[in-house]
């Protein structure tokens, strides 16, 4: 099996490709199959800012292995209103989605459920396959949400069970 342990940060020419989706990219330790069909393993530095499309990852050996952004089903909204593109951001953020923000436009996981907030704010949202590459988060370079356990929440009210780091209280209660 190749043993895929660096990302490079140059250039190089790639032997092989790697297409994965956007849960796979986010992983440091993985088990994959090239788009050649051979096995390899992800053995990557912990607590990185995952892969993106167009990454190169390298082994022992001198291989070099591209990445590339498998198409996902998404949920899209152009929006050329900057404030009701901020404030569906924010609704999405509020929920810990995952969202591609552009100058107008944004794109998420599909979800039939959150397709509804949105039109309720007012946007129009329709479904695409497509690759994504969601924003990294403020917390990306390895700090932020370690999730797991529940914060101290109002007797009978379910929490989204998730810890942050000190310094960024607050509780999260359910969606109405």
């Amino acid at each position: 099996m190749i043993r895929l342990t660096q990302k490079l940060d140059h250039a190089q020419a790639a032997n092989a490709t790697l297409t994965l989706p956007y849960n796979s990219r986010t992983k440091s330790r993985l088990r994959v199959v090239l788009d050649d069909g051979r096995e390899a393993g992800l053995f990557l530095e912990r607590g990185g800012l995952g892969l993106k499309d167009g990454d190169l990852l390298g082994d022992e050996e001198g291989r070099v292995v591209q990445v590339r952004a498998a198409p996902e089903t998404l949920s899209v909204a152009d929006c050329p209103d900057p404030l009701l593109l901020a404030r569906a951001c924010y609704h999405l953020g509020n929920r810990h989605v995952p969202v591609c923000i552009r100058a107008d436009r944004l794109s998420y996981p599909h979800d039939p459920v959150l397709d509804a907030m949105l039109r309720g704010l007012g946007l129009a949202v329709r479904v695409e396959l497509g690759p994504f590459e969601p924003e990294p988060g403020a917390y990306a370079s390895g700090g932020g949400h370690a999730h797991g356990q529940a914060h101290d929440a109002p007797a009978g009210v379910v929490v989204d069970a998730h810890t942050h780091d000190p310094g960024h209280p607050h509780t999260h209660f359910p969606s109405p």
